[in-house]
């Protein structure tokens, strides 16, 4: 029996995506190893968001290629649709896919690195919604519910690798949430390049998706990362009445600064974001509330962040994710002159991710001794298991293969930083007193 190895990088999307190709190799009769393991095939899906996610990148292929010189190589995703020449000329690589057909690599490979069709045909395929799925612990599954983005912001390559907007119907989509559901998974997480975009073109939206998930025999539906200008009343008020839908919400800033936003091609102003965290505040009080930032835009002056940094203190935030600026040749930003020094960006970055840290101890304590609803999953680590509640508390326990795949109620106490300096509680006390 062939064995193949996966190694996927960057986001959501890519995990889903890579779990549908690992079922499609499982199926034909290929063993899935892990990726340290010798393979016939290595298989690394990649991101191209940043210049150190192409680097790392890189680096993969340069290790499947130690761990196994005879193996054949397959590079799929972001970076590959972006720097084709360049990946194929890295040594060790046999089969170069992008984002709008790594979903054939099978076909591909099995047809020796061709795809029959003409290039008509093969670009209308290469715009064709296709949806996918993980199941990779059979908890949590990462669905994939739109891809592409037409925004085109300033300072972003995806939508070059992505491509436009698209998605399945709704009645598609939840066919496949339906699928999901029956493997036993108790969380499906949606995800997307721009999943707020879903149903454009088809008369639908992601307010009518949400609507129809509602009906499917799972018991927590997390949405992933929606723009500010995609979020709106009725989502908010649909979550605040669901007993599915999870209290969380993860908005994209990117910028606190009206000057930096108008930069960076946004859609939208400081004081709109305002209001769609105050909106939810008003009807969800204890939900999570996170958003990017970008570090270092090259037009954002000491002036600007400082303004940012004001502006993000005062919003009821629970965490901040923060990205330092990268150029990236295809977008509009890389063209443009950095108003700041060397060094200057990392030290902003640090600024920012001692914010998110205040932050998210401030939302965490506000539940210490409560009774909440946990979802444990199987990964383990020093003894301990781990899960979240609705509002994506992270919780630890000491470990018990029966808890696995099961929600219980569970007192938070004692809350402390885990040993990836992430807050965590423990949700076991009468367990001892474990180390999270």
């Amino acid at each position: 029996m062939p064995k193949v190895a996966f190694y996927t990088l960057g986001c959501r999307l890519n995990f889903a995506e890579s779990s549908d190709l690992m079922r499609r190799f499982s199926e034909s009769g290929y063993e899935i190893v892990d990726f340290e393991e010798a393979a016939d095939l290595y298989v690394v899906n990649t991101c191209t968001v940043t210049a150190m996610a192409e680097k790392k990148c890189r680096q993969i292929i340069h290790q499947a290629h130690r761990l196994n010189a005879e193996a054949k190589i397959a590079v799929v995703g972001c970076f590959s649709e972006l720097r084709p020449g360049e990946v194929s000329a890295l040594e060790g690589v046999d089969f170069v896919l992008g984002t709008g057909n790594k979903h054939l690599l099978f076909d591909y490979i099995r047809k020796g690195g061709t795809i029959s069709g003409n290039e008509e045909a093969l670009q209308a395929e290469k715009a064709r919604f296709v949806a996918s799925y993980s199941t990779v612990g059979r908890t949590r599954s990462f669905f994939k519910v739109q891809d592409g983005c037409n925004n085109f912001c300033s300072y972003c390559a995806i939508p070059y690798a992505r491509g436009r907007s698209r998605s399945a119907t709704v009645e598609d989509s939840l066919r496949t949430a339906r699928k999901i559901a029956s493997a036993g998974i108790k969380e499906i997480v949606l995800t997307g390049v721009n999943i707020g975009d879903f149903g454009r073109g088809l008369g639908q939206s992601f307010f009518d998706l949400l609507k129809g998930l509602e009906t499917i025999a799972v018991e927590r539906i997390r949405i992933g990362s929606v723009e500010p200008d995609l979020l709106s009343d009725e989502i908010i008020s649909l979550v605040a009445s669901s007993s599915k839908l999870m209290p969380h919400f993860h908005i994209p800033l990117q910028a606190g600064s009206d000057k930096v936003l108008k930069d960076m091609k946004r859609h939208y102003t400081r004081a709109f974001y305002a209001g769609r965290v105050e909106a939810i505040r008003r009807l969800i009080p204890d939900a999570f509330i996170a958003c990017d930032v970008i570090a270092g835009f090259p037009t954002e002056t000491d002036g600007d962040f400082e303004d940012a940094c004001r502006f993000m203190d005062g919003l009821d935030l629970s965490a901040l994710h923060v990205f330092s600026y990268s150029h990236r040749k295809e977008a509009i930003a890389s063209r443009l002159e950095t108003v700041y020094a060397s060094g200057v960006k990392a030290e902003r970055s640090a600024r920012l991710h001692a914010l998110s840290d205040d932050k998210k101890r401030a939302f965490y304590a506000r539940f210490e001794g409560r009774l909440m609803k946990v979802l444990w999953e199987s990964d383990t680590q020093n003894g301990l298991m781990f899960g979240y509640t609705p509002n994506y508390l992270k919780v630890s326990s000491g470990y018990d293969e029966k808890k696995v795949n099961s929600v219980a109620d569970v007192r938070l106490e004692n809350l402390r930083k885990d040993r990836h300096k992430d807050w965590c509680f423990e949700g076991n006390p009468e367990d001892g007193n474990p180390d999270c």
